[in-house]
């Protein structure tokens, strides 16, 4: 509130003026628009509106225009009731600064000031106060926030690996287990093939001790340790079919020879292993090597054998018997009387080749008596 003198023709008039909220006409900082929301209400403008208009006395214009000015307002009752209702601590600081403006002190503007709530112990406005966010207490920190982090994919692939693992080792020996314990895969059935020198029948009965057992836990070796006593047997392979037959396929030794042991003739393989002995010496087209079963031990029976090895199995049919004098002179007889003159027992290969079309080829006149082969290179009949 500012008051200012005009002198006139007849008399000195005090126009007070007054200004409003909001209206550019150079308002005082320090004025109640610049204190706060508690110096701008409705009840401090009405009041001071109406202490303006009682000492221009409403004669002049200018007090008229004041007057049309604060009409303008809400009316101070309802005014200050609303604003009593809200911020009752600002309505009694514009009551203090009102009573101060109707003194007509201007020292009565400082009473509404901030600085004048704080020495009377006036509660803070709430509208200043309120949306803040309240700070901790001093010495006490806030509570802290934990986080919860999703578990990395390389640990989640690590462990479902692991877990893979386990779980296919687990059932792996389940599953063995199953196989060596299951009664359903005993052994009921034996079958041997491939036998002709050694009988079906006792090769059979040689692998009895072997039912029984779960057909997992039989190897080759359980096999050869039951057969190991037949010479026939060169070797064997074993093949489980369950549920319960074992199926034992069996490579005999070849005999090369016959050796004759009193009335018996005893078929002799490349090494002088006895592997048979034949009923019958027609029925073994295999040749007679002379000397009967002391030959093995001779020092010409290796290489007499290893000829006979070498032989073709049609060429070593026709054969009547081999002898030798020395390791170079081996002989073969044909059961056509022919006589064969090998050597010794080098080349036995080509020799046998040559040997083979040599008795392929048409009869003679006269005929062939001597096959000599022991140059291969250059073969010569006699």
């Amino acid at each position: 509130m500012a008051g200012r003198k005009r002198r006139t023709k007849d008399e000195e008039t005090i126009t007070a003026t007054k200004a409003l909220p909001g209206a550019g006409d150079g308002a005082d900082p320090s004025g109640p628009a610049a204190r706060g929301p508690s110096a701008r209400t409705p009840a401090s403008a009405g009041t001071r509106a109406g202490s303006a208009g009682m000492k221009s006395g409403g004669r002049t214009l200018a007090a008229k225009a004041s007057a049309a000015r604060s009409a303008k307002t809400p009316r101070p009752e309802a005014a200050g009731r609303a604003a009593g209702q809200r911020e009752p601590a600002a309505a009694r600081t514009a009551a203090g600064t009102t009573s101060g403006t109707t003194s007509g002190n201007p020292a009565g503007k400082a009473s509404g000031n901030p600085a004048g709530n704080r020495a009377t112990g006036s509660a803070p406005d709430p509208a200043r106060t309120r949306g803040r966010t309240p700070t901790p207490e001093a010495g006490r920190k806030p509570p802290a926030t934990v986080l919860a982090f999703p578990e990395p994919p390389r640990r989640k692939r690590r462990r479902n690996a692991w877990i893979a693992a386990v779980s296919a080792l687990l059932l792996t020996g389940l599953f063995f287990a199953f196989l060596f314990f299951s009664p359903a895969l005993a052994l009921k059935t034996v079958v041997v093939e491939g036998t002709q020198l050694l009988p079906r029948e006792q090769a059979e009965a040689a692998l009895e001790p072997l039912k029984g057992r779960t057909l997992p836990s039989i190897s080759d070796a359980d096999v050869e340790s039951l057969l190991a006593d037949r010479p026939e047997i060169e070797s064997l392979k074993v093949a489980a079919q369950p549920p319960s037959t074992l199926l034992v396929t069996v490579t005999e030794r070849m005999p090369v020879a016959v050796l004759q042991d009193g009335a018996q003739h005893v078929l002799i393989d490349e090494e002088g292993r006895r592997l048979a002995v034949a009923a019958d010496r027609a029925a073994v087209p295999l040749p007679l090597i002379a000397g009967g079963t002391e030959a093995v031990n001779a020092e010409v029976f290796p290489s007499i054998t290893s000829v006979l090895a070498a032989l073709p199995a049609e060429v070593l049919g026709r054969l009547e018997s081999a002898s030798a004098q020395t390791v170079d002179s081996v002989e073969l007889k044909l059961n056509s009387g022919q006589t064969v003159f090998w050597g010794s027992a080098d080349a036995s290969a080509a020799k046998a080749r040559v040997l083979e079309a040599l008795l392929k080829m048409a009869p003679t006149d006269p005929p062939v008596e001597v096959y000599d082969v022991s140059a291969p290179d250059r073969p010569v009949t006699r």
